[in-house]
């Protein structure tokens, strides 16, 4: 049996996977509502092909619990957050859920954790609380790290089609595990050091952290001087060397805008590349609102509640609002005291922030300026609504040839 400790974004769709896939699974978690919503037969979020997903694992027996398991085998997809301060990983979730599978784990168990977790924090962290409790590590208990390489958005797809990396003290283990990930990865599954596989999630990150930002960089370049980013970049990409990323209104999610800062927390003096390029998406959301001041200023827009911000979460056609750009956008209009802006998202169905409208046609009827922050589908099919707008598009999607550009 493998008990999955944590139930969302990552936790629940690897979870009913398992379980499709032939494995008995019991999905842990601390939040009572979830678990019994999950137990009710009710997904907690949408997601491309998650109900089918869920109703196939539930017919192969999957449940869920508040209640940790005895079990050979744990998959830990818990929070791994940042301190703003410091910029250093957060353990305290992992800690947690290690501790509780130390109190009821059987003999010899594996404890995978697929946390995005900074280089390091197994050895800083993790074994020094199972040697606390004079466990021996390798007998009593095996320590791997299977970093998850999912989006919100794809994530059915890429659980099954993306290549993984399991990092394992013992190569035999590691070979078991990579066996049980085999169960529904149709991908290369490879197999390190505990180390290497925790560097290779943060190096990914931010590798793209760093093309985001030279493109947000090339933006406010070419604003400047009234030069059209996307024609360049278009133009750039052409060359067979080249892939330029697209600049956007702020960068989000869980992994991107978080897991560099892992590295700039721990290694300060090494890495000012990476914050720079940290600097650089971070000040996106402070860009937009100047744009949105020069479109109001140009059309004698007084009152910021004639402003709507179209899209609350990180990225298209999902309802994930983590560290979304929107928020970071109404925080930095906050500290100005710019207060009534109007919000709107056809994803996120419950109300997290004020003036936040559930229909399209309510918000469109209180605002004169909309500001395009995600490019969901539906604002691509709707986009008749919105030809008499004063449109700010931070993410080329507009057709109109009058709407402004980052």
């Amino acid at each position: 049996m493998i008990n999955i400790i944590g139930l969302g974004y990552i936790g629940l769709p690897t979870a009913l996977i398992l379980a499709k896939s032939g494995n008995k699974v019991v999905g842990t978690d601390y939040n009572t509502d979830l678990v019994d919503s999950l137990n009710n037969g009710e997904l907690t979020f949408e997601e491309n092909g998650l109900e089918e997903l869920f109703s196939e694992a539930r017919s192969n027996g999957i449940t869920f619990t508040t209640e940790y398991q005895k079990s050979h085998t744990y998959i830990l997809a818990v929070p791994t957050p940042y301190i703003k301060e410091s910029k250093k990983l957060d353990p305290k979730y992992v800690i947690s859920a290690v501790n509780s599978v130390l109190d009821v784990c059987e003999k010899g168990a594996v404890i995978i954790i697929e946390s995005t977790i900074s280089p390091g924090t197994i050895d800083k962290y993790i074994r020094p609380e199972i040697e606390k409790r004079e466990y021996v590590i390798g007998d009593d208990v095996h320590l791997l790290h299977a970093p998850e390489r999912i989006i919100p958005g794809n994530m059915i797809f890429e659980l099954v089609n993306n290549s993984r990396t399991i990092g394992a003290d013992d190569p035999e283990i590691g070979e078991k595990v990579k066996g049980l990930y085999a169960s529904f990865c149709k991908a290369d599954i490879f197999v390190t050091d505990i180390r290497s596989a925790e560097m290779t999630k943060v190096v990914e990150n931010t590798y793209r952290d760093i093309n985001i930002a030279f493109a947000n960089e090339l933006a406010k370049i070419c604003r400047t001087d009234n030069m059209d980013v996307y024609e360049i970049i278009k133009i750039a990409n052409m060359h067979p060397r080249v892939n330029i990323l697209q600049p956007g209104p702020g960068v989000g999610g869980h992994c991107i805008s978080v897991d560099p800062w892992f590295l700039v927390g721990d290694y300060p003096d090494l890495t000012n590349l990476i914050l720079a390029a940290r600097k650089i998406n971070d000040s996106m959301p402070r860009h937009v609102l100047g744009r949105i001041r020069d479109i109001m200023r140009e059309h004698g827009i007084k009152d910021i509640s004639k402003v709507g911000l179209y899209g609350l979460a990180y990225k298209e056609n999902v309802d994930d609002t983590r560290e979304s750009p929107t928020l970071q956008l109404l925080e930095r209009m906050d500290e100005h005291l710019a207060f009534g802006v109007k919000v709107f998202d056809p994803f996120v169905k419950r109300r997290i922030v004020d003036h936040q409208f559930m229909n399209f046609e309510d918000f469109l009827n209180e605002i004169e300026i909309m500001v395009i922050m995600v490019g969901h589908d539906h604002i691509k099919n709707n986009m008749n609504l919105i030809k008499d707008k004063f449109v700010l598009d931070t993410k080329n999607v507009c057709v109109f040839e009058d709407s402004y550009k980052l």
